[in-house]
């Protein structure tokens, strides 16, 4: 079992969390973008050794954030919310 760091609720086990991929940001605009471009975008992954941000959802509270793992080791370094603020 591992324990995840959900910036809302704290340590929690891993089972309680979905991945949701890394972050990238998105064509724009939309209409203008190449299908090679597009099928990149949902495909085309770093998968990197080492320290990787992701993002992640807490299923319990709902509320997805960024991850940072070390991806060899699957050790946590930190987490953060990615809630804007208003």
């Amino acid at each position: 079992m591992q324990l995840f760091p959900c910036p809302f609720c704290g340590l929690r086990d891993e089972t309680e969390f979905t991945y949701l991929g890394e972050p990238k940001a998105r064509h724009e605009p939309a209409d203008q973008t190449s299908d090679e471009a597009w099928a990149e975008y949902l495909y085309v992954t770093a998968n990197a050794r080492g320290e990787a941000r992701e993002i992640w959802l807490h299923l319990t509270c709902m509320e997805s954030f960024a991850m940072t793992r070390d991806t060899a080791t699957n050790g946590v370094i930190g987490s953060e919310s990615l809630r804007r603020a208003p």
